[in-house]
C-alpha cells in the first residue's frame, strides 16, 4: 500500500484533547491545516467543539468524540497528532489504532523520540504495522529540535569532542496528569523510591533523547545508566494538575541524570528536571561540549510547551513524506519554519 497523497490542505485528527492540544489546535489553524476529527475519552470534553477547549471565538464544527474507530474511519485524515501519555507501552493501543486505519502518526510521547532499546517489542510491532499500511509513525517535540538537532548542528563546529553535558527543565504542570505521575509528583519519598528510583521500566526523557543523539552522530553506546532523585521543597506547594497541596517533603517532581559511554570514546551526561514550578522558576535548556574547542550554549528560559507544539505542527509535511515505518525523528529531513501554508512544503 502506497502512502496516500494529501488533499489540498493537510488533514489532521487531534487524538488527545488535553493541555497540549490547546496550543496545537491554534497552531494548526494558523498554518492552514484542516482539523477533521478529535478524539478523547474524558467525559468532560466529549461533545465539545474544539473551539471551546482552545479558546477560539469561532466554532470549528469538529466535536470531540470518544469513538476513535469511527473518527479514524470517517475522516480521511493524513496525520493523527497523538498527545496522550509518555511511554510506549501505554501508547501502543492508540498508535496501533491509527496505523491499522492507514493514518500517519506524530506524537508528543517522549519515549517515542527513540524507543528502539527501551521498548523494543512495541516499537518493532508498530514499525511492522506502519509498513504494512504504508504510513509513518514518529515522536517529536522540543527534544527533536533543541535537544538533538541543535546540538548536532553546533557540534559541527568542533574539531574534537570528548564529552557532552546537557541540562533541561520543565514545569510538569504544563503537560497533564500522565506526565506528572511519571515524575512522581505528590509521592512520598518511600513511594518515589519504589515506583520511580528503582523502576527499570521508566527511562527518563533524556535517556531516549540521549540514544537519539548517539544515533544522529552514529555513535555506538557502550554503557548507559540512570539515576533518578526526587525534588522536594520545605514548604507546601499547590499542584493545579493534581488539584491538591503537595505536603512539604514529598516529591514535587524529579531530577534524572543519564550517563552514556560510547565506543567512540565520547561521554554524555544528560540531566532533566521535571517539577511543579514556583513563581520564580523557569525552563532550562543548556549544553556544554568539551573538546577542541570547548563550547557552551543555552536557550534562555525556553517556552517548552510552545516549542513542542510548534515542532509537532511544523513536522507535518516531514511525517507525510517520510518512509513508511517507525521512522524516528533523528532520521527525518531538517525542519524549516513555515512562512507559507503547510501544504506548500509537500513535494
Amino acid at each position: 500500500m502506497d502512502k496516500a497523497m494529501p488533499k489540498e490542505k493537510i488533514r489532521v485528527i487531534q487524538y488527545g484533547c488535553g493541555k497540549m492540544a490547546i496550543t496545537i489546535i491554534r497552531y494548526l489553524l494558523a498554518n492552514n491545516v484542516e482539523i477533521v476529527g478529535a478524539i478523547d475519552n474524558n467525559p468532560h470534553l466529549i461533545g465539545k467543539d474544539l473551539s471551546e477547549i482552545a479558546g477560539l471565538e469561532q466554532a470549528t464544527g469538529i466535536k470531540i468524540s470518544a469513538d476513535a474507530d469511527e473518527v479514524l474511519e470517517s475522516c480521511a485524515a493524513d496525520v493523527a497528532i497523538v498527545t496522550i501519555s509518555s511511554y510506549l507501552n501505554e501508547m501502543y493501543p492508540f498508535f496501533e489504532k491509527c496505523l491499522v486505519h492507514g493514518v500517519n502518526v506524530i506524537s508528543t510521547c517522549e519515549e517515542a523520540i527513540y524507543p528502539w532499546n527501551t521498548a523494543p517489542r512495541e516499537t518493532n510491532r508498530l514499525d511492522r504495522l506502519a509498513k504494512e499500511n504504508g504510513v509513518t509513525i514518529t515522536g517529536s517535540g522540543m527534544q527533536d529540535i533543541f535537544w538533538n538537532n541543535l546540538l548536532y548542528t553546533v557540534a559541527g563546529g568542533s574539531h574534537q569532542i570528548t564529552q557532552i553535558e546537557g541540562s533541561v527543565s520543565y514545569n510538569v504542570e504544563d503537560y497533564g496528569i500522565a506526565l506528572a505521575q511519571a515524575h512522581g509528583v505528590g509521592y512520598s519519598l518511600e513511594k518515589f523510591e519504589q515506583k520511580i528510583a528503582h523502576s527499570q521500566s521508566l527511562p527518563s526523557y533524556v535517556w531516549n533523547s540521549g540514544e537519539a543523539i548517539c544515533a544522529k552522530f552514529h555513535w555506538t553506546i557502550k554503557k548507559i545508566s540512570q539515576k533518578s532523585v526526587p525534588v522536594t521543597l520545605t514548604k507546601d506547594i499547590y499542584s493545579k494538575t493534581l488539584e491538591k497541596e503537595i505536603t512539604a517533603g514529598n516529591a514535587i517532581g524529579m531530577s534524572a541524570v543519564v550517563t552514556i559511554e560510547t565506543y567512540q570514546g565520547i561521554k554524555l551526561i544528560l540531566q532533566c528536571i521535571g517539577k511543579v514550578y514556583r513563581p520564580e522558576d523557569g525552563d532550562l535548556c543548556a549544553w556544554k561540549i568539551t573538546g577542541e574547542p570547548n563550547v557552551s550554549f543555552h536557550v534562555d528560559k525556553p517556552d517548552t510547551v510552545a516549542h513542542t507544539c510548534a515542532t509537532i505542527v511544523n513536522r507535518l509535511p516531514n511525517i507525510i513524506e517520510a518512509p513508511a515505518g517507525f521512522y524516528t525523528a533523528e532520521k527525518i529531513t531538517d525542519l524549516q519554519y513555515p512562512t507559507y501554508p503547510l501544504e506548500m512544503y509537500l513535494h
